[in-house]
């Protein structure tokens, strides 16, 4: 399967690009990095700019997609340009490309309104960002897809063992992360599903299966 991981210099982008290779995926990630990120045969790389417009960006998609993960983040910098509006550039572009499945990497309750009492006030605007984007893939677009609402990030060593559609909000290790988004890739029961989680007691092939 050939793959557009779009951001995947990104913490969780970069773990998730390493771990498709491994499973001998064809992976074009996106970064604004010169170095390529990866020496493999099955990687190559693209520089896209989700500031420019959807035409732009057309012309630097592959056409021979197959999914496409939208990791990418501004870390709260361009929140605007990329987290909202970037990302619905993308998903334009991915209907024009055809694009069989595209999967949001978002943050959790992004979707849950009535959940946001519980977040720190400097993070609001990163949930309105994220809230858009996720509606607007969900509302206004015809792709199968499936968006994952992690808990806080950590960089530590994965369990590969998540809880799914929880109550409150945890922490997950970046590389279950990476682990989940590529087990939803050809799980046919998360499709047009909204999915929060955390670590959890459950292999995550097990807590999908739930769906």
């Amino acid at each position: 399967m050939k793959t557009l991981v779009i951001g995947a210099s990104g913490r969780v982008g970069n773990s998730l690009t390493e771990k498709l290779l491994a499973k001998d995926h064809h992976v074009v990630g996106t970064t604004r990095k010169d170095k390529k990120l990866f020496d493999n045969k099955n990687y190559s790389q693209i520089e896209l700019n989700l500031s420019s417009s959807v035409e732009e960006m057309e012309k630097q998609f592959p056409s021979d997609i197959d999914a496409v993960f939208f990791v990418s983040g501004s870390r709260g910098e361009d929140l605007l340009q990329t987290d909202l509006h970037g990302a619905i550039k993308t998903m334009e572009v991915a209907e024009k490309k055809n694009a069989k499945r595209y999967i949001m990497l978002s943050t959790v309750f992004a979707t849950d309104t009535e959940k946001w009492s519980e977040i720190p006030e400097n993070m609001v605007d990163y949930y309105v960002s994220k809230h858009y984007a996720d509606k607007w893939l969900m509302k206004n677009t015809n792709l199968d897809y499936t968006i994952l609402q992690p808990s806080a990030l950590k960089e530590e060593k994965g369990t590969g063992k998540i809880e799914i559609n929880i109550d409150s909000a945890g922490e997950n290790s970046i590389e279950d992360v990476a682990d989940t988004l590529i087990e939803l890739l050809n799980n046919h029961s998360t499709s047009k599903k909204v999915i929060t989680m955390h670590s959890g007691e459950k292999k995550i092939k097990e807590a999908l299966a739930e769906f």
